[in-house]
C-alpha cells in the first residue's frame, strides 16, 4: 500500500476529526473527545498547520497527526516552547501496518525543520520508546501538577536540545474538553454506541 503524507487542508477538517472519533472511540473509561480536542486545537493560538498531516492511500484519508505548541514553565518562572503531539489516528481495520509509523517520522522531521526543540506526548511507551521518546522525567519535565508516570514522554530533537528545557509541562487548554460542549459537538456525527473500553485510563496514570 503506498502511503502520501501531506499538511491537512480545511475541506479536510470533518473527515479528520471523523477518523480521530472512530480511532478514539471505545478506548478509554472516560469516553471519546479526541475530536473535540482535534476541533478546538486548530481555532486555537496552538495551532501549527505545517504541523497538521494526513497519510493517504489511493487518494483516501487513512491516517492524522497533529502536534501544536506548548510550553514548559521552569522554577523562575522562564516559558520554554516545545511541541505537544497528538491526536494520532488511524483507521482502526487498517492499524498495525505502519502508517502511524509514518505519520510520526514525518511529523518529527518536519518539525526539526521548523526549528523545536522537541515534542511531547501521552502514549503507549511500548509503542512510542520506538522512536526515541523516553519517559519525560529523564529531562526533569513533569506535568502541570508536577506528576510523572510512564505514558507522559518527551523527545529531543538533537544531543541536548531539551537540556535547558525543566519545569512543568502546559498544553494547550483544548485538551480540558467541557462534557456539555462535547454532548453538543457529537451531534455533527453519526450516532454510535459505546462499547465496552479496550484501556482503563486510570492504570495508564
Amino acid at each position: 500500500m503506498e502511503i502520501k503524507i501531506r499538511e491537512t487542508n480545511r475541506k479536510e477538517y470533518y473527515t479528520t476529526e471523523y477518523l480521530t472519533r472512530e480511532t478514539f472511540w471505545n478506548l478509554y473509561t472516560s469516553g471519546c473527545s479526541e475530536h473535540l480536542v482535534l476541533h478546538l486545537l486548530r481555532k486555537s493560538d496552538s495551532y501549527i498547520g505545517e504541523l497538521d498531516l494526513i497519510a493517504l492511500a489511493n487518494e483516501q484519508i487513512i491516517g492524522h497527526i497533529l502536534s501544536t505548541k506548548a510550553k514548559v514553565v521552569d522554577d523562575q518562572n522562564e516559558v520554554h516552547e516545545i511541541l505537544c503531539v497528538g491526536p494520532i489516528s488511524v483507521f482502526p481495520e487498517l492499524q498495525g501496518k505502519g502508517i502511524g509509523s509514518k505519520l510520526i517520522h514525518y511529523a518529527i522531521d518536519k518539525a526539526k525543520k521548523l526549528g523545536f526543540k522537541g515534542m511531547i506526548l501521552f502514549g503507549d511507551p511500548n509503542y512510542y520508546h520506538r522512536f526515541g521518546f523516553k519517559n519525560a522525567k529523564e529531562y526533569e519535565i513533569s506535568t502541570r501538577n508536577n506528576k510523572n508516570f510512564d505514558p507522559f514522554m518527551a523527545l529531543e530533537f538533537y544531543e541536548n536540545s531539551l537540556k535547558p528545557v525543566k519545569g512543568r509541562f502546559f498544553e494547550d487548554e483544548a485538551f480540558d474538553v467541557q462534557e456539555e460542549a462535547l454532548k453538543e459537538f457529537e451531534k455533527q456525527f453519526p450516532f454510535k454506541e459505546k462499547g465496552k473500553p479496550k484501556v482503563d485510563i486510570a492504570n495508564l496514570k
